[in-house]
């Protein structure tokens, strides 16, 4: 058997030209959507990386005025409250010079002394209190356990119930702070 030949054409060389130029466009054509594609997804991830690094910013900017206003309130308490340590170191000198003028001078020499103990406890509780210091009322007043330490308790039926019959021991304050509570007795 002899093998079937295809026979010989001569292509036209215009008609060929056209197939290629048609090819070409083809392929720009898909060149060009590749390139828009991947344009397109270079776009969308630098968009996501900007978006991402705007909302590292801002939470850091929340950050940082989150710490500024904390250490505004740090040094403002700190500045408010800045003599606690000596106030507190000084209470027991307090509670002494109040001890020492409860007795009563025979003496011409102990009213001397005892006015000389006057004038300095004085200066001491102005000192005190132009810091913002004030004693913490009791006697008279409802028990409040903020402010108060009961350490005894007593029946007393001309009083109010819960109230403070008596203070053992002064307590006070720092402005707005409690440095000490006022120890005292509490009616039932």
């Amino acid at each position: 058997m002899a093998e079937e030949q295809k026979p010989l054409t001569v292509e036209d060389p215009v008609q060929q030209t056209e197939s290629s130029v048609e090819e070409v466009e083809v392929e720009e054509t898909v060149g060009e959507e590749i390139i828009e594609e991947v344009t397109e997804s270079k776009e969308e991830v630098l968009q996501k990386q900007l978006d991402e690094a705007e909302e590292r910013y801002l939470r850091l900017r929340a950050d940082f005025e989150n710490f500024r206003r904390r250490a505004n309130l740090d040094r403002e308490a700190q500045e408010k409250y800045r003599a606690q340590r000596l106030v507190t170191d000084l209470l027991p000198v307090l509670d002494n010079f109040e001890r020492a003028l409860q007795v009563t001078p025979e003496q011409e020499e102990t009213k001397s002394v005892l006015q000389g103990v006057e004038m300095v406890y004085k200066t001491l509780v102005a000192a005190l209190e132009s810091e913002g210091v004030e004693p913490i009322e009791a006697v008279g007043h409802p028990f409040d356990p903020t402010i108060h330490q009961a350490v005894m308790t007593e029946s007393d039926e001309n009083a109010e119930p819960n109230s403070i019959l008596a203070e053992l021991q002064k307590g006070y304050k720092l402005k707005d702070r409690v440095l000490r509570p006022s120890m005292v007795k509490v009616n039932q």
